[in-house]
C-alpha cells in the first residue's frame, strides 16, 4: 500500500486486508474512496482464496464518516452513494466472512461500513456513531441494517439522535462483537482469523447467505434451499477433511484448500 493510495489492498494467507488511507482527515469518505473500496470489495469477493476479508483504517481513526469538506463544496452527489452502496452490498453479500476493526473515530459511514460486514472488533478507545441527520442525509448504510442488530428502538436513538457510545456500551447492545484494548488488537484479530480457517468455507458461505435471508422470507420456505445447501456441504471436500479429521483426532484444515479443492 502507498500513500498515494486512498484504499489499500493486500491478500495473504486466505485473509484480504482493506485499508482506508486517508489519515490525515481521520478516512473521511469522498467519491474517490467510495469507488476504491467498492472496487477491492468486488476483487476480495471474486479471490476464491479467501476465507476472512477484514476492513481497518490508517492512522487514529477507522473512519469519521462523510468528508464534510467535500459535501459543503458539492463534491459528494449520486456517483458517491452508488459506489458506497455497491460497496456495503458487496460486503454483506460475498460468500466470504467480513470484519471491520474500529478504532478512535468509527462514526458516520464508518459505523455505516462496519454494519455491512459480518463482524465487528472495537478497540476500548473507539468512539462510535451516526451522525448523518445532524448533516441533514440518511445514514443510508445502516438504516436497513442496524436493527437487525440492536432492535428498533436502540437504532432510532442512534439514527435520529445522533449519540455517540464507547465500545463497551456498543459491545453491551451488540453493535460490536468483541472490545479490546489497543495493545491487544492484533493478536484478537490473529485468534479471529484462527476461528475463521477452523470453519468450512463452503458452510460459512451458506450459513451466512441463509441468515441474510431469513431476515426477507419466511423460514419454513427456506427448507428446501436449506437442505439443497446442506446436500452441497456433504459432498464437498471440507467434510471428507472434518470426517478424516474426526477419525484422526486432529483439528481439520480447511486452509488452503487441495489442489482440486475448488
Amino acid at each position: 500500500m502507498t500513500d498515494a493510495l486512498p484504499v489499500g489492498y493486500e491478500a495473504t494467507d486466505g485473509v484480504a486486508r482493506i485499508t482506508l488511507n486517508r489519515p490525515g482527515v481521520l478516512n473521511a469518505l469522498d467519491t474517490e474512496v467510495a469507488a476504491a473500496l467498492a472496487d477491492c470489495v468486488e476483487a476480495a469477493a471474486r479471490d476464491r482464496d479467501l476465507l476472512l476479508v477484514v476492513v481497518r483504517g490508517a492512522g487514529r481513526a477507522f473512519c469519521a464518516g462523510m468528508d464534510r469538506t467535500a459535501l459543503a463544496a458539492g463534491t459528494i452527489g449520486e456517483p458517491f452513494f452508488r459506489h458506497w452502496i455497491r460497496a456495503l452490498n458487496g460486503l454483506e453479500d460475498m460468500p466470504k466472512i467480513t470484519a471491520a476493526v474500529l478504532h478512535g473515530y468509527s462514526i458516520g459511514g464508518g459505523l455505516q461500513l462496519a454494519v455491512a460486514c459480518d463482524l465487528r472488533v472495537a478497540t476500548e478507545d473507539a468512539i462510535i456513531g451516526l451522525g448523518a441527520t445532524r448533516h441533514g442525509l440518511i445514514p443510508d448504510g445502516a438504516v436497513l441494517r442496524l436493527a437487525r442488530l440492536v432492535g428498533v428502538g436502540r437504532a432510532k436513538e442512534l439514527a435520529l439522535l445522533n449519540d455517540h457510545v464507547t465500545a463497551t456500551e456498543a459491545r453491551a447492545i451488540g453493535l460490536v462483537n468483541w472490545v479490546c484494548p489497543a495493545a491487544d488488537l492484533e493478536r484478537t484479530l490473529a485468534t479471529l482469523i484462527e476461528k475463521v480457517r477452523g470453519a468450512s468455507p463452503t458452510a460459512a458461505a451458506h450459513t451466512k447467505r441463509l441468515l441474510h435471508e431469513s431476515f426477507h422470507r419466511d423460514p419454513r420456505a427456506l427448507i428446501e434451499e436449506v437442505l439443497r445447501a446442506q446436500h452441497e456441504c456433504m459432498l464437498s471436500w471440507e467434510m471428507t477433511e472434518a470426517n478424516l479429521a474426526w477419525q484422526e483426532r486432529r483439528e481439520a484444515v480447511f486452509h488452503p484448500p487441495p489442489p482440486d479443492g475448488h
